[in-house]
């Protein structure tokens, strides 16, 4: 079967507009229209099956047949999505998941069409190319209701496309018409291996489906549950059991059109992974808390002084960044695999490790081995805090504050958890580490600074009072806090720095991530006013689905980067906690987690 470029130039949508489909070794993004247009398979880091968000061949459209207006929304507590439409001739819906809990080797997605009381047409098209679009379908053949091919090295089954037929320039299309308040299910298997026998029927899978998804996402209670929920469910969806969270499940998304910012973030960092294992614990439900000690201890341990910024969510080497020629790209951007950023020596992340392993001890969550990659990147912090790195933003390496003052948090967490012998070690090489930082980090006025040989303010400097490296009432903790505000904040948003003269927005978008900071900020400060309201900016700054990208361009109310940024959502769920938006199994936070309560004003 040729291929063509029939779908080439396609336009995208907006990213706001896209839903996320996931179950912990892949995920998949799909359209106000009906359309997957992105999944990689079999994981989260392999070539695209479906590549129409980047310009390219590979999709799964269905649609209503008559003009519509879409809306949607997720099932509560799951990465479950309902598309819905409103025709001229009535409603029609479609529930989209990924089969959950999912299999590292073989995926399934379900498809449910549903009619209101009046029958539904629908458009179906599928055209599954793997390798980014590369490979088309070969060696398909039909057994009554049951399609089976392949496309690339991917093994491929259909169940409910029977009323479809082949076509020159794809694989599968045509209409189905839905009979009043009717269903139709569509099941697409994929798997790097050929496939058995179909385990369980449509509605067997669903219902598993659904009880998993039940059984994994807490309840949550509060006038952010909704979201604050969802945040969960994301994260979960992200994160391969047992193993760890991507920071995103797409790639080359540009943070900035035409400026060469995009990036492939469908791999594990070590500090992303310490975002969303201290927000788990803060909610009260352990198993994300758990895959993040297994994963950082995995690591640590292999690894030791060469641990690397990120690595496969399997803890495997990051591939190097290489350009796809042949995708067209999300507009504003070409296409990129792989990062750089394996390279990099990041101080910061040892100082992460040991914050989320404190989180896990306090909560009496730790192995032998765990407690051996928290000696181990102690010591590493100890040969090498007075490194020069590459920080929490990935810039050239200097000396800077934020990567030092993070390891005095991580010291004193677990400094405080009881180390035996070591916890009075730890705080002394917290007290001098934090000393060199004063000496060498602070302005003449007393607030903390970018590096040791900038004096600008940065964002990230809320987050090692946020941790605990210095006392709440450390008058230098404010000091940084009102400079930061006064220096990067834009209509309620933050962002990270200032790069060069430019208006803040013109070089960048907002970060939402310093937005969250900032309101754990403002409370621990006890301005507990001041603290919601930077909450409430924050989370709005998503679309109709919910979900959050790493930046925000202010001006246009867009969402920037690649989707969803999974550290974003695990910030906005542990400032939900913390201010007491929403309370886990109704049990107060602080008290589950056995962190002092914080006294705002």
């Amino acid at each position: 079967m040729p291929a063509t470029d029939g779908q080439l130039g396609l336009p995208p949508a907006v990213l706001r507009d896209y839903a996320l489909l996931a179950d912990g070794y892949r995920g998949a993004l799909i359209g106000p229209d009906g359309d997957v247009g992105w999944l990689c398979a079999p994981g989260w880091s392999d070539p695209s099956l479906f590549s129409a968000l980047l310009g390219g061949h590979g999709r799964f459209l269905v649609t209503p047949t008559a003009r519509f207006v879409w809306g949607g929304h997720y099932e509560p507590a799951s990465l479950i999505w309902r598309s819905r439409w409103v025709t001229e001739h009535g409603i029609t819906e479609s529930r989209e998941a990924l089969a959950f809990p999912g299999e590292a080797n073989r995926l399934v997605l379900l498809r449910q069409i549903r009619a209101s009381d009046r029958p539904a047409r629908v458009r179906v098209e599928l055209d599954p190319r793997a390798d980014f679009g590369r490979q088309p379908v070969r060696e398909a053949t039909r057994q009554d209701d049951v399609w089976v091919a392949r496309s690339g090295a991917l093994y491929l089954r259909l169940h409910g496309f029977a009323g479809l037929s082949v076509t020159t320039d794809g694989f599968l299309a045509g209409e189905l018409l839905v009979p009043a308040r009717g269903r139709h299910d569509l099941v697409l298997e994929v798997s790097s291996a050929p496939l058995d026998q179909l385990r369980e029927d449509p509605g067997e899978l669903w219902r598993i489906t659904e009880h998993h998804w039940r059984s994994t996402v807490p309840e949550l209670a509060g006038p952010a549950r909704r979201d604050a929920t969802l945040a969960y469910a994301v994260l979960r969806g992200l994160t391969r059991p047992g193993g760890g969270m991507v920071a995103a499940s797409t790639t080359a998304l540009p943070e900035r059109a035409l400026a060469g910012r995009n990036y492939d973030y469908r791999y594990a960092w070590i500090r992303d992974q310490s975002f969303a294992g201290q927000a788990a614990a803060l909610v009260g439900r352990y198993d994300l808390l758990d895959d993040a000690v297994a994963f950082l201890t995995e690591r640590v341990l292999a690894d030791g002084d060469a641990l690397a910024p990120a690595y496969t969510v399997n803890g495997q080497p990051v591939p190097p960044e290489q350009r796809l020629e042949h995708l067209p790209g999300y507009p504003g951007a070409g296409v990129r695999v792989g990062n750089w950023v394996r390279g990099q020596f990041q101080l910061d992340a040892f100082g992460e490790v040991l914050l989320v392993f404190a989180a896990a001890q306090r909560l009496d969550r730790l192995n032998g081995d765990a407690y051996r990659a928290m000696r181990l990147a102690a010591s590493v912090i100890e040969r090498r805090w007075s490194q020069p790195d590459s920080g929490i933003w990935e810039l050239p390496a200097r000396q800077w504050t934020h990567s030092k003052l993070t390891c005095v948090a991580g010291l004193r967490g677990v400094a405080r958890g009881g180390a035996g012998d070591l916890a009075g070690h730890w705080s002394a090489l917290a007290d001098r580490i934090l000393a060199d930082a004063a000496a060498h980090g602070l302005t003449p006025d007393g607030r903390w600074q970018r590096a040791y040989d900038d004096p600008r303010v940065d964002a990230a400097l809320l987050l090692p009072g946020i941790r605990g490296a210095l006392a709440a009432d450390d008058p230098r903790t404010e000091r940084t806090r009102q400079a930061v505000l006064a220096e990067l904040t834009q209509d309620g948003y933050l962002y990270r720095f200032r790069p060069d003269r430019r208006p803040l927005g013109d070089a960048e978008g907002a970060f939402l991530l310093c937005g969250f900071m900032a309101a754990l900020a403002a409370w621990q400060a006890g301005d507990a006013v001041g603290a919601n309201r930077w909450f409430e900016r924050n989370r709005a700054a998503c679309g109709p689905p919910g979900l959050y990208t790493e930046e925000y361009d202010v001006g246009q109310r867009q969402l920037r980067g690649n989707l969803p940024q999974g550290f974003v959502h695990a910030l906005m769920l542990e400032t939900a906690v913390t201010l007491g938006q929403v309370v886990p199994d109704g049990a107060p936070p602080h008290a589950r987690c056995g962190w002092p309560a914080p006294s705002p004003t």
